[in-house]
């Protein structure tokens, strides 16, 4: 990292988080950092809060695959995106001085909206009915028709998204190390005229889906972009493949992705 030493901080402002803010931007600025104001100008992005913060923090700098975000959290404990906490400022003056920073490359999703809106997501992409109705998606993979879904809506995620929305519903928890992303329905029905797969599946960073949804009760659809949502009058067509942009975040050499899910969930 010595030459990764201009940081810019995300967070939320709050009288109590301003302090601990304060005392970390001196902490960095003695190690030899230069703390900036605005996120163009930095090569670290520390967001500071929980895993939402990080996934704001991502969004609202665009993006960037050229510097590394860090995640600093208020929980109490790490999470997926952050391994850092707030109050353990020991464990990040350790981290720095006796080198156990590795870099870790998360894959992203590239979402275009009718041909018109496009963005990117670090945990998923999900559509859902707007008003109390089912509405019908037909399911293509590449060229190939491979299923007419009808439900409530679908779930696509990425590796890690697929810790989060995907695995609520019984999706799998997938290694970010595979470049890849999850297909996974939400409530589904199945019947004579309507058939799926009925279970979650994982397509290959080479391929592409598109999802065609149906006019009938496609009336402001919810199409949620981590989580944001985006406002729209209806959709025709939504394509997704996986972006050719990563997020490099800081590892701890001891706290790789599935150490993260052991902690979290067993």
């Amino acid at each position: 990292m010595d030459n990764r030493r201009n940081v810019f901080f995300y967070y939320r402002s709050s009288a109590e988080l301003n302090a601990k803010v304060e005392s970390l931007t001196s902490l960095a600025e003695n190690y030899g950092f230069t703390t900036v104001n605005h996120a163009e100008d930095a090569n670290i992005i520390v967001s500071i809060g929980g895993d939402g913060t990080f996934l704001q923090a991502v969004r609202k700098t665009k993006f960037r695959d050229d510097c590394l975000y860090v995640g600093i959290s208020t929980k109490g404990s790490p999470s997926v995106y952050c391994d850092f906490v707030l109050d353990d400022t020991e464990k990040i003056i350790e981290a720095i001085t006796m080198e156990q920073i590795e870099v870790r490359k998360y894959p992203v999703i590239d979402v275009n909206v009718d041909g018109v809106s496009s963005f990117k997501c670090l945990n998923e992409c999900t559509i859902r009915s707007g008003i109390i109705k089912t509405f019908v998606i037909d399911v293509h993979i590449d060229d190939i028709h491979f299923e007419t879904f009808r439900g409530d809506g679908m779930i696509v995620s990425t590796p890690t998204g697929s810790t989060a929305y995907s695995k609520s519903v019984n999706g799998a928890v997938i290694d970010p190390l595979l470049p890849c992303f999850q297909v996974s329905e939400l409530a589904s029905l199945n019947n004579n005229r309507y058939r799926t797969l009925g279970s979650s599946f994982v397509l290959s960073g080479n391929r592409r889906l598109r999802l065609e949804v149906s006019g009938d009760g496609n009336d402001y659809p919810v199409i949620g972009m981590d989580n944001e949502a985006l406002s729209i009058r209806s959709v025709n067509e939504i394509s997704i493949t996986l972006s050719s942009s990563i997020i490099k975040t800081v590892k701890l050499k001891d706290n790789s992705f599935w150490e993260k899910v052991k902690r979290s969930f067993l």
